[in-house]
C-alpha cells in the first residue's frame, strides 16, 4: 500500500506534494505545498481520533508536517474522505490503520488541556483565560505586533497593514459608541487594553478595562504608563461581573461572548445593561456562527488547544438576546472577510518570528497557533464563521439618543 497516493486520492490534493515514510511520493514536484506524513505515529494519530482532534495531534507532534502554505495544506487535508477510495481498497486501508494503531500507541500530547469545575463558573473561566492567554506576552507581541489587538481589524483597503486595520477597529467602534471626551467607558475582556487606550488617547474618555488574564493586564497598565494615560485609563485584572462601578455611558465587548457560554449569555447581557446608564451604548463584537441552527460547542482542537469552554451561537441569537435585555438593536454588521484578512496577517507575522516563537513558547505550542490560525482562517473563508457587531442603546425613557443616521459610516 503506497502511503502517499492514497493520501493523494482521498484529499483531491491534485496541487500538493504527498510523501511518507514508506518512501511513496505523489504529486507535483514543485507543488507549494507538500504534506509529509513522517511516522507510523502520525497514522495511529488519525486512526485513533479521526477528523481534527487526530490531525492536530499529529501536526502539534510533529508527526505530521506541513510545507509550505500550511493554510492551503489545511485546505486540502480538510476534504479527507475515504469515499473517495473503492470499496475493497476502502476496507485494506481500515484493516491497516487498525494494525498500525495496535502497534503505534500514542497519547494525546500534553497541550491538550481539561479543565476542572463547573463549566462557566468563575474558577474554571479563570482556568480557561489563563491556559490561552497567560502563555507569554512576547509571543503575542511577535504575532499581534504593535497593536496587541487580538481581536478582528477592520480593514479600509485590501493596502491596509495590519496596524492600520486596528487602529481603524477601534475607531469604529468608538464612533459607534459615540465617544466624546468626559465620557466613561467599561471595555469588558479588554485584552491588552487597545481599545481602553485608544478611548483615552483619541477621544478623551475616561475608561476602565477588565480581563481575566493577569499577564494581559500587568502588560496593559505598564502599556497606559508608558504612553502617559494613566489620568484616564486602568485595566483591572477582573472579572467583568465583578466591577462595582456603573452608569457608564458606553460599554464595548470585543471578542469576549465566545468565552461566556450560550447557558450564561442572558446573565452577561444583563450584567451589561446594570452597567450602562440611560441612552447609553453596548457595542458587541464577536464571532458567530453563521446561523442559529448549529449547536454551539466549538470543535475538539479548539476546545482542547485553544479556546477551552468556547461557545458560538448565531448572530440572531446574539441580536434576541441583546434586545430581550432591553437594548434597543440599532445597527449590525457581519466583517467575516476581515477576520481572513487579520489571521492571514497573524499567519505571516508568527513566520517571520518562527525560531524565536519556538524558542519562547516551545515548538509543540508554537505548532498548535500555526495550526488554529491557518483552521480559523479557512474558518472565515468558508463561512463556517462569521464575525459580528452589534450595537444596542439603553433607552431614556423612549428616547434613543442616537442620530436618524448612522454618523459611524463615513
Amino acid at each position: 500500500m503506497r502511503l502517499a497516493s492514497i493520501f493523494q486520492r482521498i484529499t483531491g490534493g491534485n496541487d500538493v506534494r504527498f510523501e511518507a515514510y514508506d518512501g511513496s511520493s505523489a504529486g507535483p514536484s514543485a507543488a507549494p505545498v507538500s504534506i509529509d506524513i513522517k511516522t507510523p505515529e502520525a497514522l495511529s494519530y488519525l486512526a485513533s481520533a479521526p477528523g481534527e482532534l487526530g490531525l492536530a495531534r499529529a501536526y502539534v507532534t510533529g508527526h505530521l508536517e506541513i510545507l509550505g502554505d500550511v493554510h492551503a495544506g489545511l485546505a486540502q487535508l480538510s476534504e479527507f474522505s475515504l469515499r473517495e477510495l473503492p470499496w475493497l481498497q476502502r476496507v485494506e486501508l481500515l484493516r491497516f490503520l487498525g494494525r498500525i494503531r495496535l502497534s503505534h500507541k500514542v497519547a494525546p500530547p500534553p497541550q491538550e488541556t481539561r479543565l476542572r469545575g463547573l463549566r462557566h463558573s468563575k474558577a474554571r473561566d479563570q482556568q480557561a483565560i489563563a491556559h490561552h492567554y497567560d502563555v507569554s506576552n512576547q509571543f503575542y507581541e511577535w504575532i499581534l505586533g504593535p497593536s496587541m489587538a487580538y481581536t478582528c481589524a477592520v480593514y479600509p483597503s485590501m493596502e491596509s497593514t495590519l496596524e492600520e486595520a486596528q487602529f481603524a477597529k477601534h475607531d469604529l467602534v468608538a464612533r459607534k459608541l459615540g465617544l466624546r471626551s468626559g465620557m466613561k467607558l467599561l471595555d469588558v475582556g479588554c485584552g491588552w487594553g487597545g481599545m481602553v487606550m485608544h478611548a483615552a488617547r483619541e477621544y478623551g474618555v475616561r475608561a476602565i478595562g477588565v480581563t481575566l488574564s493577569r499577564n494581559q493586564a500587568e502588560w496593559a497598565q505598564k502599556a497606559i504608563v508608558s504612553a502617559g494615560l494613566a489620568d484616564l485609563a486602568e485595566v483591572r485584572h477582573l472579572d467583568y461581573r465583578d466591577v462595582r462601578e456603573t452608569g457608564f455611558d458606553a460599554v464595548s465587548s470585543i471578542g469576549l461572548t465566545e468565552h461566556i457560554g450560550k447557558a450564561k449569555l442572558p446573565g452577561y447581557f444583563e450584567a451589561l445593561y446594570r452597567k450602562v446608564k440611560p441612552g447609553g451604548r453596548l457595542l458587541n463584537h464577536c464571532i458567530t456562527r453563521p446561523d442559529n441552527k448549529q449547536r454551539a460547542l466549538s470543535g475538539p482542537f479548539i476546545d482542547r488547544y485553544v479556546f477551552p469552554d468556547g461557545e458560538l451561537v448565531g448572530p440572531g441569537h446574539i441580536v434576541s438576546l441583546m434586545h430581550d435585555t432591553g437594548f434597543e438593536v440599532r445597527h449590525e454588521e457581519n466583517i467575516r472577510e476581515h477576520y481572513s484578512l487579520t489571521l492571514a496577517a497573524w499567519s505571516r507575522n508568527l513566520d517571520a518570528h518562527w525560531e524565536e516563537a519556538v524558542e519562547e513558547v516551545g515548538e509543540a505550542r508554537a505548532r498548535v497557533w500555526r495550526l488554529y490560525l491557518a483552521a480559523s482562517r479557512l474558518g472565515f473563508d468558508r463561512n463556517n464563521i462569521q464575525l459580528h457587531q452589534v450595537l444596542g442603546v439603553k433607552l431614556d425613557g423612549t428616547r434613543s439618543h442616537m442620530p436618524l443616521r448612522p454618523d459611524w459610516l463615513s
